[in-house]
């Protein structure tokens, strides 16, 4: 019974571990140190005894050791035994040889087996939570490959290896819709210990996850020839990529981007055809500002002093382009070069007026949404009746507002449109 219930306990918990990935030597430990706290609960010290596994047999065993003393000397029933008692279990002993006698496990009683039994499993579990704790920690910055097996309101739960991964919504593309079981790729963004409990954060609209991608497609990205040296993003809408070659025969955007753009569609598929805004980087801000701002063309950069702002003019059918749907290029563009952009349309000879003049007239709230549509002049705005004004607002300027700024600007122009 003694041998049985041992290698029951060995095997169950050796057979865990195994798929837990915990080492042999660990195991063992933990089984040693449950089996001392018992030994200390039943006697208060485990001084005098030994506790053995054995390999081959796959068992622990216990020996309690003990002195063989006179009878009426007897001190210490813990660690010593007196003669008589150890003569009738070994008729060779004599007085202050040491007796060894094995102790069952069953001999603890079955609340204290129990005990063992959940201590052990409770034990197994924190090295677990750490060994992934410690594993994930390593891989942040790595992109994974798991099943989504929950979707919920605020975040979906993926299981990568066995292991339970969070994607938070707001690290969710917009665009993306996915079900149970659906494989999803994401990037492993944040490692933290909530109560005891490692949670993985994982992110697909991360900057670094789109880095991720660019090594993964482009050899010459992986292989260190190209450096990507900044990367925004607004996902699912529009990213921007500066990067340099360290070989000068490398053309860095031709190989990022791939013959017919083969290499960077694949991209823009995982990311719900976000577009991609690839860009040679420039040590100088004057010509960095210039191609952070594409598709648009810049024909002046008016840089200040600290370089941290920057007025842009560009020709007048091309506004709309630099500032982007939403203002979302203009917004990317001022976080790649680490500059805020204003752009402004080429003037012709004749007079116009900034519509930021028009403050008092307006509003700054009114003014800067005329400007965010790319309005930055007066004229700028006479080009555009109410409706269109309306529209391009979103409503946030009403039919009767629109009509009332441009009756304004008409007066102060003293013309008639």
């Amino acid at each position: 019974m003694q041998t049985d219930l041992s290698k029951q306990i060995v095997q169950s918990f050796a057979e865990i571990a195994k798929d837990k990935g915990i080492e042999r030597e660990t195991l063992l430990s933990i089984l040693e140190d449950v089996f001392r706290s018992m030994i200390k609960k039943k006697y208060e010290t485990d001084d005098s005894f030994e506790v053995i596994f054995n390999a081959d047999r796959g068992e622990i065993q216990i020996f309690h050791i003990r002195e063989v003393v006179p009878d009426d000397e007897l001190n210490d029933a813990v660690s010593e035994i007196p003669l008589t008692e150890a003569l009738e279990l070994d008729p060779d002993l004599e007085l202050y040889d040491e007796h060894a006698q094995e102790v069952k496990i069953q001999d603890f009683g079955r609340r204290a087996v129990m005990m063992a039994r959940q201590t052990l499993a409770q034990r197994i579990r924190e090295i677990e939570k750490d060994n992934i704790f410690e594993d994930y920690s390593e891989r942040i910055g790595e992109i994974i490959l798991g099943d989504v097996y929950q979707v919920r309101r605020k975040d979906m739960l993926v299981n990568h290896n066995g292991v339970e991964l969070v994607l938070p919504k707001s690290h969710q593309i917009p665009k993306d819709r996915y079900r149970k079981g659906d494989t999803i790729r994401a990037v492993v963004l944040e490692v933290r210990k909530d109560s005891g409990t490692p949670t993985i954060v994982i992110s697909r609209t991360s900057p670094l996850f789109l880095e991720r991608l660019f090594e993964n497609e482009i050899p010459e990205v992986f292989d260190g020839i190209i450096e990507l040296m900044k990367t925004v993003r607004e996902p699912g809408e529009r990213s921007k990529v500066a990067v340099v070659s360290h070989d000068e025969r490398v053309d860095a955007v031709g190989a990022c981007v791939g013959m017919k753009g083969v290499r960077i569609h694949s991209i823009v598929r995982e990311l719900c055809n976000e577009n991609i805004d690839v860009i040679n980087y420039s040590e100088d801000k004057f010509e960095l500002i210039k191609r952070a701002l594409q598709p648009a063309q810049v024909l002046k950069v008016d840089l200040s002093e600290d370089q941290k702002f920057a007025k842009v003019v560009v020709p007048v059918d091309e506004v709309s382009k630099a500032i982007g749907r939403g203002g979302v290029n203009i917004r990317l563009a001022s976080r790649l070069t680490e500059c805020e952009i204003d752009v402004y349309r080429e003037v012709d000879e004749e007079d116009d007026i900034d519509i930021k003049e028009f403050d008092v007239d307006f509003g700054e709230d009114v003014v800067q949404t005329l400007f965010d549509i790319g309005c930055d002049t007066a004229r700028a705005v006479l080009e555009l009746d109410v409706d269109e004004i309306v529209r391009r607002t979103n409503g946030e300027i009403d039919q009767e507002l629109a009509a009332r700024i441009i009756s304004v600007i008409e007066e102060e122009f003293d013309e008639e449109y």
